[in-house]
């Protein structure tokens, strides 16, 4: 027995009167998986049924990591310039501006401070929404920037990289904030200020070369590519075959790359915590 039955022949819709499903209301995984966004929202943006970590950008981040959400943001207005002229298929001003319209940022870092489980702490967090999370001159100063406001005030300071690695429109430039920010780290490795890098999917290129991977804790959420060049690039240059989970969090935690692997909804409670030890200060509940 059929469930509905139409009890009046030849109806039909015209076009105008069709109505879509709304865009956003599902999420499928890369297993196949199939979950309601409001769902995933609510469990820090893993799939419940695969436990896939989609990717997700400052915003979220920081509403996972501060104190109900409460933050002020550092450098907020700094944007990048076209010192080099650089166009290819499009001028680079017009590729930023279309970036900034379309993901309503300035550029592939925001950084900010505010209270996490009651205490300070310094956040860095890239956007690969935009370019790509691509390292330009912004992004290195602006983490410099985080890195010595710590040094100031004394506060932990904390990166999340989510990047393809150095921006090509910025060529030499781009590639000049490994050392700058790499140099700002020693310093607050000096001071004795602690730094946890967590590496997100994907971290590759000049990041993994400088920042992401000189954390007094490195750690990463499970199944994230992490490495310098991607696995297709390896493979064709070096003419091998990689390892099964090749540049994977797990492959890299084995291979001693990493301190530990941590589920988002666990990742506020993990950082305090190694905050807290490496501080030798008690442990917060």
């Amino acid at each position: 027995m059929s469930w509905f039955k139409r009890k009046t022949k030849g109806i039909t819709t015209s076009t105008e009167e069709k109505k879509d499903t709304p865009k956003g209301l599902w999420y499928k995984t890369p297993t196949g998986k199939i979950v309601d966004t409001e769902e995933l929202e609510q469990n820090f943006y893993v799939s419940p049924e695969d436990g896939y970590h989609v990717r997700i950008g400052s915003k979220e981040y920081f509403e996972i990591l501060f104190d109900n959400n409460e933050f002020k943001e550092l450098d907020s207005g700094l944007e990048s310039k076209d010192p080099l002229k650089f166009e290819d298929t499009k001028k680079y001003p017009d590729r930023l501006k279309t970036a900034q319209e379309k993901t309503k940022l300035k550029d592939a870092v925001r950084t900010a401070v505010g209270k996490s489980k009651g205490k300070d702490l310094v956040v860095a967090c890239m956007d690969f929404s935009f370019i790509g999370g691509s390292m330009g001159s912004v992004v290195g100063e602006k983490i410099a920037r985080a890195a010595d406001y710590a040094l100031e005030h004394n506060i932990p300071l904390m990166v999340i990289s989510k990047s393809g690695g150095a921006r090509m429109m910025e060529a030499a430039l781009s590639l000049m904030q490994l050392a700058k920010t790499s140099v700002k780290l020693a310093q607050l490795a000096e001071a004795k200020i602690p730094y946890i890098s967590l590496c997100t999917d994907p971290t590759t290129g000049g990041t993994t070369a400088s920042f992401a991977m000189l954390g007094d804790i490195n750690i990463s959420e499970p199944g994230a590519l992490i490495g310098f060049a991607g696995p297709r690039v390896v493979k064709d240059t070096t003419g091998q075959d990689l390892p099964e989970g090749f540049q994977t969090s797990e492959f890299l935690l084995e291979h001693g790359f990493l301190d530990f692997i941590t589920l988002r909804r666990d990742l506020k409670n993990k950082v305090n915590q190694y905050l807290d030890l490496i501080l030798n200060q008690p442990l917060r509940a």
